[in-house]
């Protein structure tokens, strides 16, 4: 998300004569060699050296107009630079559960600092006009978009790699969600698939459910024995870390992706799943209702309800071909 933002700022910045520098805590100064969303010079990193980091963008912010803050971890920054010169311009992108709580004192003096919030989806936009009591005007929503870098997709043909690694078969349905699986992020709902599986498999045994992504092992086991209980250890499977280059074969090698969420502050992923052609199946309590175009690109469902996630499923594979994504509709609304 920052790199594809990063470039749409150099675009506005050549095209209207203006200059920007992209400041990054966590990436190194050398990961922008061979970046191919904006020249290098236009960009410097911290190594995770915070102090550091606040510092320069302190003294590089006061010699800005507008101030730009891609999390709000990083509104210290923003904050001093207010207290120093209140006429710079700061804008802070909200992405979803980071400001979906209370905050402290401290943390709600430096959010209202701000002169624009941008959320990447309507529900983070009035989860924070609700939770922080700020003024509609001071908020807008600006949804992710699918990174113009992004691989075309090709003739969706499941790649032979895959299906001989997976023990995937040309009868075999499957289902993918995509995410890293730890405690943190089991919102992400994969648990409610692994319970719709087990009834769904009673009448549909050749449905296969990928889980891709990087794993804690407590995780790992903690999905493992779920499995188990369920008895559905012949049609789950767990991939670990996905190479970035793979990644597009892992959506063209499924059918569906599904992810009942309960915590998305957008859903970026299936978006992409979307552009690879993938018909998807997301929550309708969070932001994932931005991704789907409240409906209107894929099926929504109440994660929390066993009967409609596997409703949702079985509907969707009744009728497959009225659930493929509108491509002209996706792009229109996410394209770069």
């Amino acid at each position: 998300m920052c790199r594809v933002k990063g470039k749409a700022l150099y675009e506005y910045a050549v095209a209207n004569n203006a200059s920007i520098k992209v400041m990054s805590m966590h990436d190194a100064s050398e990961d922008a060699l061979g970046n191919i969303y904006f020249p290098a010079e236009y960009f410097v990193g911290y190594n995770a050296f915070k102090a550091s980091f606040i510092k320069d963008a302190v003294v590089e912010g006061l010699k800005s107009e507008v101030v730009i803050l891609s999390h709000f971890n990083l509104l210290l920054a923003a904050w001093l630079i207010k207290k120093i010169n209140p006429n710079i311009k700061i804008i802070l992108i909200a992405h979803g559960i980071e400001l979906w709580g209370k905050l402290n004192y401290r943390q709600t003096k430096m959010l209202h600092c701000c002169n624009k919030i941008i959320s990447v989806s309507s529900f983070t936009k009035n989860k924070i006009i609700q939770l922080h009591k700020l003024p509609e005007a001071k908020c807008k929503v600006l949804n992710n978009c699918i990174d113009p870098f992004l691989a075309k997709p090709a003739i969706k043909t499941k790649s032979e790699v895959l299906t001989k690694r997976y023990g995937i078969t040309k009868d075999d349905t499957v289902l993918l969600t995509l995410t890293r699986l730890s405690l943190k992020d089991r919102y992400k709902g994969y648990a409610f698939v692994l319970m719709a599986l087990r009834e769904i498999i009673k009448t549909r045994k050749n449905v296969k459910y990928i889980l891709a992504g990087s794993y804690e092992a407590s995780e790992k086991k903690y999905i493992e024995n779920l499995i188990e209980e369920y008895n559905i250890k012949s049609n789950v499977i767990i991939t670990g870390f996905i190479a970035e280059e793979e990644l597009s074969d892992h959506f063209t090698l499924s059918d569906i992706y599904v992810m009942p969420s309960i915590k998305e502050g957008f859903g970026i992923v299936f978006v992409e799943a979307m552009y690879y052609g993938i018909p998807v199946i997301a929550s309708n309590a969070d932001g994932s209702t931005d991704a789907l175009l409240q409906g209107k690109l894929g099926l929504l469902t109440n994660p929390e309800n066993e009967d409609e996630v596997i409703n949702a499923i079985n509907k969707m594979l009744n009728n497959y071909n009225e659930f493929l994504p509108n491509q002209k509709l996706l792009m229109e609304n996410f394209g770069y």
